[in-house]
């Protein structure tokens, strides 16, 4: 199977990159990450500290398996929500939960490949949902380099996207070399975290990040001041809006991901009175699920306490 092949039929299919790397032991990957859960910063994540030999090497999470395709799918959005109001939600969850939709595309790449290489057995496709390193396979993909924000960065594309692997158990060539950092001495995304949730360059304590706080934990947030969230209610993208790199990112082009008239209609009072009917409508099939109606509503009664 040519891995060039693979590569262009993932870009015709509307994928924004694609790489192939072997399956191997991820050894240096997997020690920066022992001693960032060391320090406790995964917080409540607790689904971090559980399957990490597999999650350190591929072979282990699917027995057979010899390749990683890698994919990068584009979710800048054209229109922003919450930009001239005090509540936003990151980018990412302005329309269908990405899961589906990415995994729906994979699905299709591969039927590609079968329809090349015959059926084949033991394949698995992972969307953010499985103990994967994802940004280290891209990066081993020539995919990008991690930034100092943690994030993966595509250097002509910049760092909205979604990423997305499938596991196939026959050997294929690998298609890029990994990238090393290209931030040089910029610093903007540290100086622009309001929580100091970027401690230090490539360290990213969640505790204290408001994607963390506002999604994955389910506490009260007493104590910590309203204005530091600078009125995001659901994730954060201050440290990808700042970055450099990001002047390269162009609105996607996925029907799937353009946010809803409704959605994007909804202003500062409507999103105060927001109903337990008003959420499922609005966001049935979204990532913001994972908050649920009560997180959710407990994130807008924080940022309200601002004054």
């Amino acid at each position: 199977m040519d891995s060039g092949w693979i590569v262009a039929e993932a870009e015709r299919m509307g994928f924004d990159a694609c790489g192939i790397a072997l399956a191997t032991a991820l050894e240096e990957e997997s020690a920066h990450v022992e001693q960032w859960l060391e320090s406790d910063c995964e917080g409540e994540m607790g689904y971090l500290t559980r399957n990490k030999e597999k999650r350190y090497d591929p072979r282990l999470l699917v027995e057979g398996t010899k390749s990683i395709v890698t994919v990068l799918y584009n979710y800048y959005p054209k229109h922003r929500i919450g930009d001239s109001d005090r509540f936003k939600i990151a980018k990412y969850a302005y329309g269908a939960d990405y899961h589906d939709v990415l995994k729906r595309k994979m699905r299709q790449l591969l039927e590609s490949i079968e329809a090349q290489t015959g059926k084949l057995e033991g394949t698995r496709l992972f969307v953010d949902s499985a103990p994967v390193l994802d940004r280290a396979w891209a990066v081993r993909c020539g995919l990008g380099f991690i930034g100092k924000n943690t994030t993966l960065i595509h250097p002509k594309k910049g760092s909205f996207f979604f990423i997305g692997h499938l596991f196939l158990p026959i050997a294929l060539e690998e298609t890029g070399k990994p990238l090393t950092n290209r931030c040089g001495r910029c610093t903007k995304c540290l100086d622009a975290c309001p929580t100091g949730a970027l401690e230090a360059p490539f360290h990213i304590d969640a505790r204290k990040c408001i994607s963390y706080l506002t999604i994955e934990y389910k506490g009260s947030l007493a104590g910590i001041d309203p204005k530091t969230f600078n009125g995001w209610m659901y994730g954060c993208d201050i440290c990808q809006d700042v970055c450099p790199y990001n002047r390269f990112a162009l609105p996607n082009r996925e029907p799937e991901f353009q946010p809803s008239e409704r959605l994007l209609a909804i202003h500062d009072n409507d999103w105060k009175s927001l109903s337990k009917e008003d959420f499922d409508a609005l966001f049935k099939h979204s990532a913001v699920q994972r908050a649920g109606y009560e997180g959710l509503k407990r994130n807008i009664d924080f940022i309200s306490e601002e004054s």
